[in-house]
């Protein structure tokens, strides 16, 4: 799946941030689970683009930050 601005329709998504998130409104991903992708995006811009992808690749990438894989 492509990121956002052709058919996923995002209006009506739950958007939800981790709960280890630093409490401030603006310092973390936000990610909305739909029915057969994932879209996560920048809380600090919930206007802005968000990405979609499928529910493996993003059990792969929460796998891949879980064991330090990834450098941020």
């Amino acid at each position: 799946m492509a990121p956002t601005g052709g058919s996923t329709d995002l209006s009506r998504a739950s958007w939800r941030k981790s709960s280890r998130s630093n409490g401030g409104e603006d310092s973390c991903v936000e990610v909305a689970m739909l029915r057969s992708a994932v879209a996560i995006r920048d809380s600090k811009n919930p206007d802005g683009h968000a990405h979609v992808i499928r529910p493996r690749a993003f059990r792969g990438l929460i796998a891949r930050i879980k064991q330090g894989e990834l450098d941020f």
